[in-house]
């Protein structure tokens, strides 16, 4: 009966992650308003979780600036995998976007730029979760085996771990089958049920599993993780007006400072946001250019 509630629950991951949902934009903002309307911009999120569990888990957030920037109202967007959103800021559709490190990249070159940093350095890691009862022991031990990852274009889930396997003498492109599955469950899910022999992901999407499902995940392990290195960050467009921009990064920043804004940051499992600017990214674009020299190319459109 287990097998089967798990089998259902690994089909609707998957599905939700991978199933074309309607794009939830809003009606774009004009430079002037029909009378008696606000301005209305659209919060991007990248897939961090399946799109129904991130609306639930950021939903709070939009919740909490619409309270404090009543001239103006965001609305919540989740995309359905990773390409699906990228696409969207190559497009400079968004408003504002909580991409990772090396979408913040990306991002730049489409008119985007950084004000904020989502959670602690610290905690943008990659770890690589197995099962308790599996045969995995070091690095080694994956050769011949698959690997699951959420997306090719995952910094923290993907690009670091597949960097520590060819620090630890595997090529990810011959000596293992990696599966790129399409959202941060998927990955962990796979290597629960045994789809995988290793699923890689990152802290906050493993701690909300343990939350979700504790009877699961005590079944799984994290063997392995990586250095840190910088974490998401908060883009605003270019063409949005500076008032709003300042509104928002101040709005952010501040919202470790209340109890309700620490109640919000904890269902995001994220510490707080920090002021930050596009410089602060240049150790990624160091990190992933050393990455595509040594095991592939991440770009992969």
């Amino acid at each position: 009966m287990k097998r089967i509630r798990m089998c259902f629950l690994f089909l609707v991951l998957t599905s939700v992650s991978c199933t074309k949902e309607k794009e939830i934009i809003g009606p774009r903002y004009g430079a002037v308003p029909k009378s008696g309307e606000i301005p209305i911009y659209s919060f991007a999120v990248h897939p961090l979780y399946n799109p129904l569990k991130l609306m639930n888990t950021y939903q709070p957030l939009i919740d909490y600036i619409n309270s404090r920037m009543n001239d103006v109202e965001f609305h919540l967007e989740a995309s359905r995998d990773y390409a699906n959103f990228e696409k969207k800021y190559r497009d400079r559709k968004p408003d504002v976007l909580l991409p990772n490190p090396w979408q913040t990249l990306q991002a730049m070159k489409a008119g985007y730029h950084v004000v904020a940093m989502a959670g602690d350095p610290a905690d943008f890691k990659g770890i690589f979760i197995v099962r308790r009862d599996g045969d995995i022991r070091q690095p080694l031990d994956l050769k011949g085996k698959r690997v699951s990852y959420p997306s090719p274009t995952a910094l923290a889930a993907c690009i670091m771990p597949q960097y520590f396997l060819y620090s630890h003498g595997i090529d990810v492109n011959t000596d293992i089958d990696s599966r790129y599955v399409g959202s941060q469950e998927s990955s962990i899910m796979n290597a629960y049920l045994k789809q995988t022999s290793a699923g890689a992901t990152w802290p906050p999407p493993w701690r909300a599993f343990q939350k979700d499902h504790p009877e699961e995940a005590a079944e799984l392990k994290v063997i392995w993780e990586t250095e840190p290195l910088v974490n998401n960050s908060v883009m605003i467009r270019d063409d949005i007006p500076v008032d709003i921009q300042r509104r928002i990064t101040d709005n952010l920043s501040k919202l470790h400072e209340t109890a309700e804004g620490k109640t919000i940051l904890e269902g995001m499992e994220t510490a707080r946001f920090i002021v930050a600017s596009d410089k602060d990214y240049d150790i990624v674009r160091a990190y992933v250019e050393r990455f595509e020299e040594l095991v592939r190319k991440v770009d992969v459109r």
